[in-house]
């Protein structure tokens, strides 16, 4: 199979290849509910490999996607049978790697591309979650890090739930589930989640009813896993029409980056990078997204639903990982592209 970006991005192909998507995802969440089987439990090394891409195969010159300058892209392989579906995505500058997970409750350590070539890998499933009694309720869907003392916070959706593990994944410290989510589609719910460095957190639902036609969006004083941490502030994301966010990310200066996503018949997968300010933060605040860039055929397009960002060296980078849904016909990307010094 032709796996090159000209391939994917010709009209004809995405007539079929669209409602195709669709109708296997479906069917893939319905056979995980009949078969209702314990995720796979191996944990340690695995092969990965990283393949090169451009932005734009019909000009592989292209640098640029909105205000975003390209810094590299790849498609990651691997024969490991657990490794795809990647929902969320965390890096540090002060470590040489990425860690994803997906939405079946594992997690993925992944080497940093360099150019090209085979990569050792590391996988853990989350052997300690919060007691699903179904396969298809391990629907981790999100994450944020404390950066400091290595604590992650995973958003499950079906549950709504937000819960605390110790440094590695290794233990579930806590779990809550806020009353202000319980309207929040089972299956579109917690898909952004992101730690403010002063403690805060923000989640924004993929779906869900709020003003303007925007989505929730919790914003939490401190540990929302915590019983003690008072109720979050209700307010509303507006996210570009015809969007759904997927993922975000803080990035300074009392602002954030949203991920959003978009599937229709005409592009297929494309998604919106849109900057959100949150100097308007209270009760009920509606706050609308300023688009800075879109990834659209004829450039790399796919199920884009992690987002994360590193300052090294003065430069803010920003990664994002798209979910092949397990779909032979979608493929994981990553790309990097390297943020401007002001918006």
């Amino acid at each position: 199979m032709n796996t090159s970006g000209r391939w994917w991005t010709s009209g004809k192909h995405l007539k079929w290849l669209v409602p195709l998507a669709l109708l296997g995802v479906v069917l893939a969440a319905f056979v995980m509910i009949l078969l209702d089987t314990p995720p796979r439990m191996r944990s340690g090394p695995f092969d990965m490999r990283y393949e090169p891409l451009v932005l734009d195969s019909g000009q592989p010159e292209h640098t640029t996607a909105g205000t975003l300058h390209f810094l590299g892209a790849w498609e990651i392989t691997s024969p490991e049978q657990s490794f795809g579906g990647l929902s969320a995505l965390y890096t540090s500058a002060d470590e040489n790697q990425l860690v994803a997970l997906n939405d079946k409750g594992i997690a993925f350590w992944l080497p940093k591309p360099g150019v090209q070539g085979q990569a050792r890998a590391k996988i853990l499933p989350l052997l300690d979650y919060p007691n699903p009694q179904k396969q298809y309720a391990l629907d981790s869907e999100s994450l944020a890090v404390d950066p400091s003392s290595g604590k992650s916070w995973i958003g499950y959706e079906i549950f709504h739930r937000i819960c605390r593990y110790s440094v590695g994944f290794r233990k579930v410290e806590q779990c809550k589930d806020w009353p202000e989510m319980r309207r929040w589609p089972k299956s579109s719910s917690l898909e952004s989640l992101t730690r403010l460095p002063d403690g805060r957190f923000v989640a924004i639902a993929e779906g869900g009813h709020a003003p303007r036609g925007g989505r929730p969006m919790l914003l939490f004083e401190a540990d929302p896993s915590d019983k003690a941490t008072p109720p979050p502030l209700k307010m509303t994301y507006v996210q570009p029409p015809g969007y759904h966010p997927t993922d975000v990310v803080w990035v300074g200066d009392n602002m954030l980056l949203v991920l959003n996503r978009r599937v229709t018949l005409h592009e297929g997968f494309t998604a919106t990078i849109a900057l959100v300010k949150l100097d308007g933060a209270k009760e009920g605040a509606v706050l609308t997204g300023q688009t800075i860039a879109h990834l659209a055929p004829p450039l790399l397009a796919d199920n884009f639903e992690g987002l994360a960002l590193e300052k090294k060296d003065g430069q803010r980078i920003l990664w994002i990982v798209s979910d092949d849904n397990f779909m032979f016909f979608q493929r994981t990307l990553l790309l990097k592209f390297a943020l401007p010094e002001a918006f």
